[in-house]
């Protein structure tokens, strides 16, 4: 009997249509033999939809009309049931669509990457590929996560945090604050946010005001660093749980500017190409396989990833970002993607293991982790409250 597999995607999020791409890619990949895939569409105000419409990208030219011909949906919060409904109005009982064996979340950012919809899938008590809460918000914010690497030996750029409030309150703090500890050129990040959404490069006060406007128009919490001047960007991703983790060859991205772009990952290689080529999304960004490094140094990146991955009990598929600073050869830990573009597919073909073959991986280890969380005890099965005589309110 086939599993019935939902893929979900899109969400509330400034990478909804990465995710569109992403989860287009994923299903593609799926071994239709084993599995009944249901689309599960997230539009960008938060709605739940299914359907075949989904699932050709060309009609996400036309959100509106997509929607229309699309089936409004809800999913069963209670445990186990799994069932996605149509959804009703009224005093009509709803109609059961569907029912999910294993939730496969291809969400990129804010509401689906970052441990919110994880959480949901707990509650539900169903299987689910990928990071669980606690990795995934913790990786979703760069901020938490270099905190937690710098404490168990891992190298981070430094670098000077702050609130959103502190700038709208105290602009010129800030930058005081940011020039008294370094120089120029910088990079501004968003906190939480990936596909490098947000991130600007700066190397004057005018320009760091900007930047920062921005990245505060998009999280709360606003990341500066040191810009490393001759850089080298290595990624891998690593594959597995706590228990047994595979890495991946290195890639090397092929940056157009001072930074490695939204532009460079998702739309170099779709100029002037077809709709089909561009569907290709992270897959499709200009990359050198295996990268320009030495054996050693490629070991090396191998090993703090792996590292990385298990200390923050990550699981699926996370593809993990180094910065090089070529003129000192440090290695740097930039952000851990806990559900990367295209699924970092691309990472494990020249290891032998194709599209169709990872995502089969994925499920198997959401569904070993479901297993063993569905052992441990979460509640008692006596009822203390059986013989409970009543509140009072004396001491």
């Amino acid at each position: 009997m086939k599993l019935n597999v939902a893929v979900i995607f899109g969400g509330r999020s400034v990478e909804h249509e990465i995710s569109v791409l992403s989860a287009l890619q994923c299903i593609a990949a799926l071994d239709k033999n084993k599995y009944q895939v249901i689309p599960v569409y997230i539009s960008k105000q938060g709605q739940w939809y299914t359907g075949e419409k989904l699932l050709d990208l060309e009609n996400y030219r036309d959100l509106e009309q997509l929607m229309v011909q699309s089936q409004k949906s809800i999913v069963s919060q209670n445990a186990g049931s799994g069932q996605i409904c149509k959804e009703s109005v009224g005093i009509f009982r709803k109609k059961q669509i569907a029912t999910i064996d294993v939730v496969f979340p291809v969400m990129h950012g804010t509401h689906g990457e970052d441990g919110s919809l994880q959480g949901l899938f707990e509650t539900m008590n169903i299987p689910y590929v990928g990071c669980d809460v606690l990795a995934s918000a913790i990786s979703m914010d760069k901020i938490t996560t270099k905190m937690i690497l710098r404490s168990i030996g891992i190298s981070v750029l430094d670098d000077v945090w702050f609130y959103a409030y502190e700038w709208i309150g105290a602009k010129d703090t800030v930058i005081s604050k940011i020039k008294a500890k370094f120089s120029y050129p910088l990079i501004v990040k968003p906190g939480n946010l990936g596909s490098s959404v947000g991130v600007t490069a700066v190397n004057n006060d005018s320009e760091l005001e900007d930047a920062v406007d921005l990245a505060v128009s998009m999280s709360q919490r606003i990341l500066v660093e040191p810009k490393i001047i001759n850089l080298k960007e290595v990624n891998c991703a690593v594959l597995g749980d706590h228990e047994a983790a595979e890495v991946s060859v290195c890639e090397e991205p092929v940056r157009g500017d001072a930074i490695l772009s939204y532009q460079d990952k998702y739309l170099s290689g779709a100029k002037n190409k077809t709709n089909a080529v561009a569907s290709e999304g992270m897959s499709s960004a200009k990359r050198k396989i295996p990268a320009e490094i030495s054996d050693e140094m490629s070991v090396k990146i191998q090993a703090i990833a792996k590292q990385a991955f298990i200390a923050l009990n990550c699981n699926g598929v996370v593809r993990i970002d180094f910065l090089i600073d070529q003129n000192t050869n440090e290695v740097y830990l930039c952000e851990l993607n806990t559900i990367p573009g295209s699924l970092a597919f691309y990472l494990w073909e020249p290891m032998g293991m194709g599209f169709t073959a990872l995502t089969e991986a994925l499920i198997n280890l959401a569904l070993k982790r479901h297993r063993e969380n569905n052992n441990l005890v979460v509640s008692y099965s006596t009822n203390i409250l059986k013989n409970f005589k009543g509140l009072s309110s004396k001491a």
